[in-house]
C-alpha cells in the first residue's frame, strides 16, 4: 500500500518548520520597510510595493543569517506591501520558501525590479506566492523570516556558520547557534587552506563558505532540465531506505532545471516522469514502462502498488542512464513525449 510523507516545503502556508516573525519596528536607525533573517539560512527575498494602481516587484535582496537590511527606503506608503523569500541554492534539501496566497512574477535567474504584468510566462518571468504585509507607519517597519527553534540575531548568524560549514564539506555537528572548540579550529584551518587571514571577517567567511557549498552541490544529486518550448511537470522515482518511492511535482519553464536531489546519488535505479503542457492538451513520455504512484498536488510516496486505493494513480515513468561518479543530468527533449492526446493531470 502506497503512504504518504509530509513535505517540509510549502508555500502560502504559515508552517511548523519555518515562518515569518510578526512586524515589529525596525531595529536600525534607517528609515523604510527592513527585512531581518532569524533563519540559519542564506536567503534572498523579494518586495512588492505599491505604485499607483499597480505593484512594482523587485528583487533580490540578499540577507545573511542574524542581518538586517532596507528593502523600501522611506517615507512608506500605509497600505499593504508584498514579501516573498527563498534560501540561497547553497543549501541542500531543496529550496525552501517564506510566502503567502498573492501571485506575483519574479526573475529567479538575477537581479530585477518590474511592475507586475498579468501573464509572468509571457514575459519571460515566473510567478511566486508573496505574503501580504499591512504597513501601518510611514517611518520604520520591519518583517523578521524565522524558523521554528526561534534564534535571536547572534544564535542564528552562529547557526548560519554552523550549517554552511556543514554543507561545503568542513565539518558537521548540531546547528544550535553554539559554536564550540571543534568547529572554531575547523574553521582556522578552513581559513589556513584556503589562504584566507585569521582576521577573516564572519560575514566575509559566510559569503565564502556559500560558494564553496554551492560549487560542492553543483558536483552531486540529481538535476532534471527541461529542453522543450513547453512547461513541464516532472516527478521521480528511486528506491529508497524505506523501498520504492515517488516524489513530485517540479514545476519546469522552458529551458529550466530542477535539482531533485541534492545529495550525492547510491545506488543506479532511478526513474523520471514528465507531463508537458502543449495548448489544452498534455503529452507524457512516450517510451516509459515502469509504474509509480503520483499525486494531484506536491507528494513523496512510498511504495508503488495500489495507487488508487490511496486516492493517488499510476503513472508511468522511464528508467533513466545509470548515475556517473555519483550525479545524473536527466534532459526532457520535445522527441520524448508521446503525440499530443486529450489526458488531463
Amino acid at each position: 500500500m502506497a503512504q504518504v510523507r509530509s513535505f517540509l516545503k510549502f508555500l502560502g502556508v504559515i508552517g511548523a518548520f519555518m515562518a515569518f516573525g510578526s512586524a515589529a519596528h525596525a531595529q536600525d536607525n534607517a528609515d523604510g520597510w527592513s527585512l531581518c533573517n532569524r533563519t540559519s539560512y542564506v536567503i534572498e527575498a523579494a518586495i512588492g510595493r505599491p505604485q499607483g494602481a499597480g505593484i512594482t516587484v523587485e528583487g533580490w535582496t540578499k540577507l545573511q543569517p542574524g542581518t538586517c537590511k532596507l528593502a523600501l527606503p522611506g517615507p512608506l506608503e500605509p497600505k499593504f506591501h508584498f514579501v516573498y523569500a527563498r534560501t540561497s541554492t547553497a543549501h541542500r534539501g531543496g529550496v525552501r520558501e517564506w510566502g503567502g496566497e498573492t501571485e506575483l512574477c519574479v526573475d529567479p535567474t538575477g537581479s530585477f525590479s518590474l511592475e507586475n504584468p498579468p501573464e509572468c510566462a509571457a514575459m519571460g518571468l515566473e510567478a511566486r506566492g508573496f505574503r501580504a504585509v499591512e504597513i501601518t507607519r510611514r517611518t520604520r517597519w520591519t518583517t523578521p523570516f524565522t524558523e521554528i527553534e526561534n534564534f535571536d540575531a547572534g544564535k542564528a548568524r552562529a547557526a548560519g556558520i554552523q550549517r554552511l560549514l556543514e554543507e561545503a564539506g568542513v565539518v558537521s555537528g548540531v546547528i544550535d547557534g553554539n559554536i564550540g572548540h571543534k568547529t572554531r579550529a575547523a574553521i582556522a584551518e578552513f581559513l589556513k587552506q584556503n589562504g584566507l587571514p585569521s582576521t577573516t571577517s564572519e560575514s566575509d567567511l559566510i559569503d565564502f563558505l556559500e560558494q564553496v557549498a554551492k560549487e560542492r552541490g553543483r558536483s552531486m544529486g540529481f538535476t532534471v532540465c527541461n529542453r522543450t518550448k513547453n512547461r513541464v511537470w516532472s516527478a521521480i522515482a528511486r528506491r529508497g531506505t524505506e523501498g520504492w518511492e515517488s516524489r513530485g511535482w517540479w514545476m519546469l519553464e522552458a529551458g529550466g532545471c530542477s535539482r531533485v536531489i541534492d545529495r550525492a546519488l547510491s545506488g543506479t535505479d532511478y526513474f523520471v516522469y514528465g507531463e508537458m503542457e502543449d495548448g489544452d492538451k498534455v503529452r507524457t513520455l512516450a517510451k516509459a514502462s515502469d509504474g509509480f504512484c503520483v499525486g494531484h498536488s506536491k507528494f513523496a510516496i512510498v511504495g508503488r502498488d495500489d495507487c488508487e486505493a490511496s486516492a493517488y494513480r499510476t503513472a508511468l515513468f522511464a528508467a533513466t542512464p545509470p548515475p556517473v561518479d555519483r550525479k545524473l543530468v536527466f534532459e526532457f527533449f520535445e522527441r520524448d513525449f508521446a503525440k499530443a492526446g486529450a489526458n488531463e493531470r
